[in-house]
């Protein structure tokens, strides 16, 4: 691999693994809500929103941030009131108590309104702000940051296409190969990988965090700390992989105001992707080069994998995020890029059907089943165990495998997203 390419692959991470407080969904609106106040430069009078279905999906049953409040109201107004466009998705880290009071009070008064977008997009926001006689509108669209419209008083300030980006969401900018995210990980300088660390820090630091506290299922606490956990799981590496992820994973869904390091738009990817191996490479006693070189591999498989599949879909981010932990396990366990190959068509061939239906404090639990399957994976890999072509939607080729299960998630599942949010938004 040559100097240019693997510096275009570094600024694919760089774009790609970036810090995150709160769920991404919820806070992207919370930016684009943000940005458009900017424009208006007034406190809104009405915030009118549209979003996509995926959108909708995955922000309505979380915690957002230093409030104590769960979905999109109180991250709209928090946008509007406190939000720094600047700070892209830690775009409400300056939270304070007496901001949630006034966001409470703005929500009483019943100045936002919020309506699904019939539109092919998985990921659209449009903001649309008003203040007297001024209006101001902002639009993200592709990626959780990427703002495609601004507008204020019919001036455009901004105008692109989805098509125009120079990372479009279809084609993923670079392409990548199994193989070139393999040599990409085990062959750079080390000092170049070195960046990587970052996200083990962040997210190690909050999943220390929350064994402390009391989040959602609190299942990370109690696969670590119960004594009915211990008699069942026992003592071993695979349960501090589970206990240490989950944990990271019921912060974040809670609402904690603690930053971790997203991957191609989610916390909950970021997390899926980093202490998996964070917690072999540490108990197993990995050197660091090849603890860095695993979390690279991890963290740029997932980015890979998600090429093809797109940021939302109806394909639980976890499948993906736990493929790739399961690649960074197997280096760690001494295997090769074969046994990185048979990996993750063991994962492909174990829980492609999972299903996203939003972001929640439960998101926890399927963290922990995909992460429990990237151990297997992993283990049967180092074995010489593989699912064969003759099996499901594996192939012998692993880069057909991986499309094979992004077109399952990116269009078959279109219709299990119009159902999942159908019930959602019929509950009583």
């Amino acid at each position: 691999m040559d100097i240019s390419e693997r510096q275009a692959i570094r600024q694919l991470i760089d774009n790609e693994v970036v810090p995150a407080i709160g769920c991404t969904e919820p806070i992207a609106v919370a930016l684009c809500t943000a940005k458009a106040t900017e424009m208006l430069g007034a406190r809104p009078e009405t915030i009118h929103v549209g979003l996509s279905a995926n959108m909708l999906k995955n922000a309505m049953g979380v915690g957002i941030p230093g409030t104590g409040m769960v979905g999109l109201p109180i991250a709209i107004t928090l946008g509007a009131l406190i939000g720094k466009s600047e700070y892209q998705l830690e775009v409400l880290k300056d939270c304070t108590p007496e901001a949630v009071e006034r966001g409470k009070a703005y929500i009483a008064e019943k100045r936002i309104s919020i309506e699904h977008v019939d539109t092919k997009e998985k990921l659209y926001i449009d903001i649309v702000c008003k203040a007297g006689n001024d209006v101001a509108r902002a639009v993200i669209a592709g990626s959780h940051t990427n703002f495609i419209l601004l507008e204020k008083n019919g001036e455009k300030l901004l105008e692109k296409t989805l098509e125009n980006n120079a990372v479009a969401e279809e084609e993923g900018g670079l392409k990548l190969t199994l193989r070139k995210v393999y040599d990409y990980a085990t062959t750079s300088p080390l000092d170049e990988l070195r960046f990587i660390l970052e996200s083990a820090n962040l997210n190690g630091n909050v999943s220390k965090e929350s064994m402390k506290g009391h989040y959602g299922h609190e299942s990370g606490r109690l696969i670590a700390q119960s004594e009915r956990s211990s008699k069942v799981l026992g003592n071993s590496i695979y349960t501090h992989i589970l206990a240490e992820t989950s944990a990271a994973c019921d912060a974040r869904m809670a609402g904690a105001m603690f930053p971790v390091m997203s991957n191609s738009g989610s916390g909950n990817q970021g997390i899926s992707a980093t202490m998996p191996v964070v917690v072999f490479a540490r108990d197993n006693g990995n050197t660091e080069e090849e603890y860095i070189r695993a979390l690279a591999m991890s963290h740029l498989t997932v980015i890979y994998i998600k090429q093809s599949l797109g940021r939302l879909s109806a394909l639980c981010g976890c499948v993906v995020a736990a493929t790739g932990s399961s690649c960074g396990i197997t280096m760690l366990m001494g295997g090769g890029y074969e046994q990185i190959c048979s990996a993750v068509k063991n994962m492909v061939g174990n829980i492609s059907g999972m299903l996203c239906d939003g972001a929640k404090p439960s998101c926890a639990l399927k963290v922990t089943s995909g992460v429990s399957s990237a151990v297997l994976a992993a283990l049967l890999a180092m074995e010489g165990k593989c699912v064969t072509a003759m099996e499901g939607i594996v192939d012998d080729d692993v880069d057909q495998t991986i499309r094979n299960l992004t077109r399952i998630g990116r269009d078959g599942m279109n219709e299990t997203d119009r159902v999942v949010l159908d019930i959602m938004t019929h509950k009583k």
